[in-house]
């Protein structure tokens, strides 16, 4: 009988990439269970749907436990009470009590908790998709509280973990400090077998991704509307913050037609979409430790896509980047930077970085990373 694998995430786990390609790898192989929110991930697999949580549920389950942290501050043992008492934590308990698995992979560190409890410490695998520590930079009470917090998950239960793997080696490396070692999968997306397109004047720039205000998408379209080059940028933009996205349609209607902000285009259709344009642009400031260290799914979405990039001189992306010679990377995040960067864009130029992504394409698919988790996961299935 194949080995039973529990794959928990608090997300839609049929719209988080990265869950989705757990389930898809270990599918054939284990006898999977998918625990997380919204429908089901993949037809023929088990699934235990835990309610998606409202803005409105989620600030009255946070208010009293942030007072609560206010009050006793330097006392950990508040941090289980408030874990136990959060929602679709308590949900999800339900839905997993009385239940064994041989194997449990638990993404992010608020899942780890769970899984141990149906798994054994011995049989957890974590993924962790940020450097949790590193999320709440900001020295608010807030940010101070909910970093306390974040920090006591991962060093209560992901350093109990038997295997963990992470985004990026920065990220892994920062980890070090709380006891443990990751291994790195990247957001790698899944091989395309698709060619470059011809490239032609205006050169197609494009950016796919979340309308948030750190990611300060305002310097890329001001950059694309004061070039010199002669392209047109388009953003496919999810609304994750309504007012954010509202205020970006708005700069670009004062940038001129030159610039489109457009609606988003679905995962499953997006590689092969993108695939009509040049080149992708991702310039991600530095805003917080996890910003400054991504490697995110679009750029690999752009190779696959067999795109030139432009990026910002975020560590993690340059190194990638320069080693395949597939774009440039900008002096560094401001307007003038991104600008220079095209006002150097030629046919012949964005042609040569198409040719080198497609060249790399293979070598930056999501297949060789998969082998990471496969690995961990047999170890853990063999005991």
């Amino acid at each position: 009988m194949k080995p039973s694998l529990l794959i928990i995430s608090f997300s839609e786990i049929s719209k988080d990439a990265r869950v989705l390609k757990q389930v898809r790898a270990f599918s054939e192989a284990y006898r999977v269970t998918t625990c997380g929110f919204g429908a089901a991930p993949l037809v023929g697999v088990e699934h235990l749907r835990v309610d998606v949580p409202t803005v409105g549920r989620a600030h009255r389950a946070l208010r009293f436990p942030l007072a609560a942290i206010d009050l006793v501050a330097a006392k950990l043992r508040v941090f289980p009470w408030i874990y136990a008492r959060i929602p679709y934590v308590g949900e999800a308990r339900r839905h997993l009590s009385g239940r064994r698995f041989n194997v449990a992979l638990a993404n992010d560190v608020d899942t780890i908790a769970l899984a141990i409890d149906v798994a054994g410490r011995d049989r957890v695998h974590a993924d962790l998709h940020e450097f949790f520590p590193g999320i709440h930079d900001d020295p608010t009470a807030l940010g101070r509280r909910q970093t306390a917090y974040l920090t006591w998950l991962v060093r209560r239960y992901a350093a109990k973990a038997k295997s963990v793997t992470t985004v990026s080696a920065g990220i892994a490396h920062a980890y070090r400090a709380y006891g443990f070692d990751c291994e790195v999968v990247t957001n790698a997306t899944p091989r395309y077998e698709l060619s470059p397109t011809p490239v032609g004047l205006p050169i197609r720039l494009v950016h796919s991704g979340n309308a948030q205000p750190s990611r300060q998408l305002d310097l890329i379209m001001r950059a694309a509307a004061e070039t010199t080059a002669d392209v047109t940028p388009d953003l496919y933009l999810m609304p994750n913050d309504a007012m954010y996205l509202a205020k970006l349609k708005s700069l670009a209607a004062e940038l001129g037609p030159r610039v489109r902000v457009c609606d988003p285009l679905p995962q499953s259709q997006l590689v092969e979409a993108l695939n009509a344009y040049d080149v992708g642009v991702h310039v991600l400031p530095p805003t917080s430790f996890n910003n400054a260290n991504a490697l995110p799914n679009k750029f690999f979405d752009y190779v696959q896509s067999r795109l030139g990039l432009i990026i910002g001189p975020s560590p993690e992306m340059a190194r990638t980047l320069h080693e395949h010679g597939f774009g440039a990377v900008s002096a560094d995040f401001s307007v003038d930077a991104i600008r220079t960067r095209m006002d150097e864009l030629t046919p012949d130029l964005v042609e040569h970085w198409k040719q080198r992504s497609h060249l790399a394409a293979e070598a930056l698919s999501a297949d060789s990373q998969i082998q990471v988790w496969a690995r961990a996961i047999a170890l853990i299935a063999a005991r």
